[in-house]
């Protein structure tokens, strides 16, 4: 089983459709490329500004981005 949060995987592969590095996605999201990286890894949660530009920019929905 996966212990990656399902917000990172949600992230992961938006990144992957969407042909973003890191940094790229820190910059259209306004926040940190470490940020990024703490979000792939499970360490910290995207907060509201970021969930809600994820659902601005690219149409994700909050509950989508948390399974529920």
């Amino acid at each position: 089983m996966n212990d990656t949060p399902i917000y990172s995987d949600i992230i992961l592969q938006l990144m992957e459709e969407k042909g973003l590095n890191q940094e790229q996605l820190a910059k259209i999201l306004g926040v940190h490329q470490t940020t990024i990286g703490q979000w792939l890894h499970g360490k910290k949660q995207p907060g509201y500004h970021s969930i809600k530009m994820l659902y601005e920019k690219f149409g994700i929905e909050p509950n989508e981005l948390f399974g529920l």
